[in-house]
């Protein structure tokens, strides 16, 4: 009886182990990691706008690099997420780099070419990098869609509303 009672403290205790093994690795692991560097840089770009509404466009600008860094591993650990993409492109169109911008972009609507973010955010590339008639290729696509993405690229379009960029 004494044996099996330390048989069974003795499992007792290893399945204890093993559980706190396996929760410390659960954050660590690549689909957890991927998600953690995505919500950080959702995050950082959330308030990187509010910081650009503000004026304050070189702290933006720190946020949107960091937010970058955060979308680039992210992709890395769960690579060609149209969300990721569209972020991907979205922070380096903000830091200037319309090419990679556009890259990403481009990427995410191979993935799924009817994403709204993705579509809304091309078109306001084409429209500050003179290209009208991609512009309105993008708000084509969205015109179905019933969304504030196809009012926003429209009204940009229409230079009702001035892109930041």
């Amino acid at each position: 009886m004494v044996n099996l009672m330390k048989k069974n403290l003795i499992l007792i205790i290893i399945f204890y182990f093993i559980f706190i093994i396996s929760s410390y690795g659960a954050g660590s692991g690549a689909g957890a990691g991927s998600t953690d560097y995505y919500k950080k840089a959702i995050s950082l770009v959330k308030r990187a706008k509010k910081l650009e509404k503000k004026g304050k466009i070189e702290k933006a600008n720190k946020r949107y690099e960091k937010a970058l860094q955060y979308l680039i591993k992210s992709n890395k650990k769960k690579p060609n997420q149209p969300d990721t993409l569209n972020y991907l492109g979205f922070t380096t169109r903000k830091l200037g780099d319309y090419k990679k911008g556009e890259e990403y972009y481009l990427s995410g609507l191979k993935i799924n070419p009817n994403h709204k973010g993705i579509n809304e955010y091309l078109g306001e590339l084409y429209v500050v990098t003179n290209r009208i008639k991609l512009a309105k290729e993008r708000l084509n696509v969205l015109k179905n869609c019933n969304c504030e993405e196809y009012i926003e690229l429209k009204e940009i379009i229409e230079g009702k509303k001035k892109s930041k960029y």
